[in-house]
């Protein structure tokens, strides 16, 4: 990180002698832990921020067969190879390809073990201007992932959601709540030993292309004299890209099939993040844009029949499951109260401080 970003972050004087729960150490969701060594992975959308750190990550940790990167643009599969190039990892395969087309990728999935889905279009304005090109990506290339899984006899198959899927208000969170249930009810068609389906479903990404972080920053190192601010009372969910990478791998040792999978992860407000950025800085408020929530909510009440917890996550089992859930209960998952709600202003771990300065450093390092 660049010496300045780190003045920006460490700005805000912090008390030691005042330690609360969320100044503890996020979460690291490593366990449990699923070995990749001589397994084939495709990644949908894998040029994106995700995709790139999981790459980055199971290179580290693990000596895979067969890495295979399916993305449609060009340009970003060179830039990624300049970091990843074949000649220095000879297991990484980079597939063009769109997930609107199946053929495509059935053959990109030929003798692989596990998919992870994270391609979609994602930017709530885009989505709302251009409907059917969303609905084409985020709902018909996800009944193409599961009826290319299905062919190839993938192992196990993990979408990568949204809290925005959660009680929709805008089209993007409805694709991607179609997308859940699509992936969900795959596993109806795959059978008893047939490929296992999951979803994952979390808050922002901190240091993503599109987060708000990388905007305040830029924004605070260029000379800003104020941040804009949609709403001072807006809260959001928070997790780290290395977070987000261990919390997929983990989950899809876990999955059974059908189970959508919540991390527990800290909440905070937009005006407490705009304070740790840019400390000095006044906060003008611009309102909230059209489709946008002023809370996040990653598991309704409605859900909460079918939800138990873990230590580090939530899951939310499928209605047909009745053995999974023993199963859950069995390994020491609990059912949530009833009306349970998961929602970013009534979550009891809130980033304080010391908290928020941990994220950004984890997310900017």
């Amino acid at each position: 990180m660049a010496q300045r970003a780190k003045k920006i972050f460490l700005a805000s004087e912090i008390d030691d002698d005042v330690i609360t729960p969320a100044s503890a150490p996020l979460r690291d969701f490593t366990q449990p832990w699923l070995d990749l060594n001589d397994k084939a992975v495709l990644i949908t959308g894998g040029t994106g921020s995700f995709g790139k750190h999981f790459v980055r990550t199971i290179i580290g940790q693990y000596k895979p067969r067969r890495v295979v990167i399916f993305s449609r643009d060009e340009m970003k599969q060179y830039e990624m190879q300049q970091v990843f190039p074949t000649e220095q990892y000879p297991f990484m395969r980079y597939f063009i390809g769109d997930v609107r087309d199946r053929d495509r990728l059935e053959l990109a999935m030929r003798d692989v073990d596990y998919v992870i889905h994270a391609a979609a279009l994602k930017q709530v304005p885009t989505a709302e201007y251009n409907p059917f090109e969303c609905i084409r990506t985020n709902v018909f290339g996800a009944e193409n992932v599961v009826s290319a899984s299905l062919r190839r006899n993938v192992r196990k198959v993990i979408a990568l959601s949204t809290d925005k899927a959660a009680n929709p208000v805008n089209l993007y969170g409805a694709s991607k709540l179609a997308s859940d249930k699509i992936f969900v009810a795959a596993n109806n068609l795959a059978g008893a030993d047939g490929t296992r389906f999951a979803v994952v479903r979390y808050g922002n990404v901190a240091g993503s292309r599109g987060s708000v972080l990388p905007f305040f920053k830029k924004l605070a190192e260029g000379g800003a004299r104020e941040l804009p601010i949609t709403d001072p009372r807006m809260t959001r969910f928070w997790i780290t890209l290395t977070q987000g990478v261990n919390f997929v791998l983990s989950s899809m040792e876990l999955s059974r099939g059908g189970e959508i999978f919540v991390p527990k992860i800290p909440s905070t407000t937009i005006t407490g993040l705009a304070s740790l950025i840019g400390p000095a800085l006044g906060h003008k408020v611009v309102g909230i844009r059209p489709g946008e929530k002023l809370h996040e909510t990653m598991i309704p009440a409605d859900d909460s029949h079918w939800t138990v917890e873990l230590d580090d996550r939530y899951v939310i089992l499928a209605s047909f499951a009745a053995a999974a859930r023993e199963a859950y209960l069995n390994r020491g998952a609990k059912p949530v109260c009833e009306d349970f709600c998961y929602s970013s202003d009534a979550n009891p771990e809130r980033l304080d401080a010391r908290g928020l300065q941990q994220l950004l450093l984890e997310a900017f390092a």
